[in-house]
């Protein structure tokens, strides 16, 4: 068992635990000061546990030696980290700290900051960790119809629903036929969210050292998710079609995974819609192989139709579960998605589901199944805005930073951009200081051959757009000053 004395927290682990230390008021190194010490409080930095050096320190937050300098010494006055010859700054002696895992971070994991701006909202930082538009325009009306009309006969009802509600569970199943997936409402069971869905299927067919094939880069907090059911990651490239199937065989012959997860329509954070050759051939080798595959199909494209799922194309001995959710086509606060498996999968996991939560709530199922039949429509309606945000984005872009490169989306909700060999941990560093929260690549792609890219949204309006380009401009302009910005060998 590891010794307290032993463990290390690098620059890259100390900075994703002090979040965004550098927003608050006051001097560089007092901000610093006031994060460390709520970390070590908090039990996120536990007695013995040795930190960077100063000079490491400095170089990954992009901030002066003399900065870090001075905040270890307030630390150190304040008797919460100590110094001894040869065995660098320790978190002093203090209470016990909590278990592994009883603060809800997830060890080794990615999305750790992500997932607490979720918990602290956006504050006054604009942040690109999550992706979100507001709620269709319809919804204020639609909700005041169900309380109208459907209220009396819900409310007679015991309101347990782990399969979910019926009449949501056979829109589900139109909507997917319509896909040109057959299903029926036996094959549906309602999650709150894509999250929820996951999640579910990781409980039930995840194991401590399951291995799980993921796309590379994809997002981390579904990679997290994986993480803390004890799994392995192991990461397939993209090409134009989608997640190389000659890496996907690869890895399944040599790897004998547990689970593929992949996002076909459309990939999160490239935009890449996967096409329906790659389908086909990524459902037969799931047969093959007798590897199940989790397809996350939670976003809308920009243009044009996609192909059926992937479970589509599979045949009798392929195991495929189709994830949906109405987070992004009518509003993040509905917390509806589904899986779709075999009759026997959804039993198993509605099991799972029971557990959990004894089912979603009632009456926001209801007003999903308002939505499902014009679930084509919202699509296309939030498509055209979203086209039209893109482009005035990639217009700022394209005229503050001409050395930035990107592929235009299919889909999706973000641009996935390559900055000039920076890494882009360093850039997220100074862009918080400037009011931006940033996801590096680092993030997203645990291999290192993403470090210098970043994922930007499109969904803010555009005044909100052009403030965080004008931000990002004065963060580059400070990067670029810096005397020691890292630099990536490319």
């Amino acid at each position: 068992m590891e010794r307290e004395l032993d463990r290390y927290r690098s620059a890259d682990e100390l900075v994703e635990i002090l979040g965004d230390w550098s927003t608050a008021s006051g001097p560089l190194y007092g901000r610093l000061v006031a994060a460390v010490a709520r970390a070590v409080t908090a039990g996120d930095l536990v007695p013995g546990e040795r930190l960077p050096s100063e000079r490491d320190l400095a170089r990954t937050l992009v901030v002066s030696r003399a900065t870090v300098t001075a905040a270890y010494d307030e630390l150190r006055a304040r008797g919460l980290v100590e110094s001894r010859r040869g065995s660098g700054t320790r978190v002093a002696e203090g209470p016990p700290a909590l278990p592994a895992g009883a603060d809800g971070r997830v060890p080794g994991g990615r999305a750790t900051s992500i997932f607490q701006r979720f918990v602290d909202g956006p504050g006054e930082v604009i942040s690109l960790a999550h992706a979100i538009e507001g709620p269709v325009p319809d919804l204020r009306q639609a909700l005041l119809d169900l309380v109208r009309e459907d209220l009396p006969h819900l409310t007679a009802d015991a309101g347990y629903h782990p399969r979910g509600l019926p009449a949501l569970r056979d829109a589900i199943a139109t909507h997917l036929t319509g896909l040109g997936l057959d299903t029926s409402s036996e094959q549906v069971l309602v999650t709150a969210g894509a999250s929820q869905a996951i999640g579910l299927v990781a409980q039930m067919r995840l194991r401590r050292r399951s291995g799980v094939v993921v796309e590379s880069p994809g997002w981390p907090g579904c990679f997290d998710v994986f993480r803390a059911a004890g799994a392995r990651l192991r990461g397939v490239r993209l090409d134009e079609e989608g997640a190389r199937a000659d890496e996907i065989e690869r890895a399944f012959a040599d790897y004998r995974p547990a689970l593929l997860f992949v996002m076909p329509t459309y990939h999160n954070p490239t935009g890449t819609l996967m096409s329906a050759a790659r389908r086909g051939r990524i459902a037969r080798l799931a047969e093959r192989y007798g590897v199940p595959v989790l397809e996350d199909n939670a976003y809308t494209g920009l243009a044009g139709e996609a192909p059926p799922p992937i479970a589509a194309y599979g045949g009798p001995g392929a195991e495929i579960l189709t994830v949906g959710s109405l987070a992004k086509a009518v509003w993040g606060g509905l917390r509806i998605g589904w899986i779709r498996a075999s009759a026997d999968t959804t039993e198993r996991l509605a099991r799972h589901k029971a557990l959990a939560d004894l089912g979603s709530p009632v009456l926001d199922q209801a007003l999903a199944a308002r939505f499902l039949p014009r679930l084509h429509e919202l699509e296309a309606s939030r498509s055209a805005a979203g086209r039209q945000r893109l482009d005035h984005l990639a217009g700022l872009l394209r005229a503050r930073f001409p050395t930035w490169r990107w592929t235009e989306p299919q889909g999706g909700a973000a641009l996935w951009i390559e900055l000039p060999r920076i890494d882009a941990r360093a850039f997220a560093h100074v862009a918080l200081r400037h009011g931006v929260e940033i996801v590096p690549g680092a993030a997203m792609d645990s291999d290192g051959r993403h470090d210098n890219f970043i994922r930007l949204p499109f969904t803010f309006p555009t005044e909100t757009l052009t403030e965080l380009v004008d931000r990002l401009g004065r963060a580059w302009a400070e990067l670029q000053r810096s005397a020691s910005y890292p630099t990536l060998i490319l």
